[in-house]
């Protein structure tokens, strides 16, 4: 079983925000593969459903942490525990300042890189998850982060995170069988991003 959680912000005022792409990301991979209707389970809202593999279909819970963004783990931790499942079972859909708006990678384990969402999932499941990072870029000063991502995308960046979002949802059969290097390797040619700096491209507002 694979539990793949989405990182953001509960409420409508949050819904736009480059802080809740993570929602945005697995609401399109549950919309994809026909998820069943959302309950509230485990501190969040969560949909079951499976991805259909050349493997066969591989049994997925979808987790939206309704801890707010910092608390995720709280969320994440809860349902990891209950279904006995190891980190590496996990994916973390969630926003990367670090990341030119676009660029999408995948990594296992390191550090939270000062996002506090994935410290807050690290301090209760252990650092060795797996992580879906979509670049949402960098105001340009540390102190104008909060401000970046707690406000919503500009109207010219869902030319980029549209397609981005299908493709992500697209190529899920190669995340659910841990072919992660290929997932990130599909979604970019699929949806691929103009390579900046990420700090000059959320000067210029993506």
């Amino acid at each position: 079983m694979l539990l793949i959680a989405g990182l953001g912000n509960p409420g409508a005022g949050y819904s736009k925000n480059r802080h809740n792409v993570g929602f945005m990301a697995v609401d399109e991979i549950a919309r994809r593969w026909g998820f069943g209707p959302e309950r509230s389970r485990f501190q969040g809202l969560a949909r079951e459903g499976s991805i259909d593999t050349p493997e066969g279909a591989v049994k997925a819970l979808i987790l939206k942490p309704l801890t707010y963004y910092n608390e995720s783990g709280r969320a994440v931790g809860e349902a990891l525990k209950f279904f006995k499942l190891k980190p590496m079972d996990l994916v973390v859909f969630y926003d990367e300042i670090d990341l030119a708006p676009g660029r999408f990678r995948m990594k296992t384990g390191g550090g939270a890189a000062g996002n506090n969402g994935i410290r807050s999932v690290a301090a209760q499941v252990g650092p060795d998850f797996r992580r879906a990072r979509i670049g949402t870029g960098h105001p340009g000063q540390k102190e104008l982060v909060q401000g970046h991502v707690l406000s919503d995308f500009h109207k010219a960046e869902m030319q980029w995170l549209e397609p981005l979002l299908q493709t992500c949802a697209d190529a899920m059969p190669l995340l659910a069988l841990g072919e992660d290097e290929k997932y990130q390797a599909e979604v970019m040619r699929l949806a691929p991003a103009e390579k900046v700096d990420p700090k000059q491209a959320a000067r210029r507002g993506g």
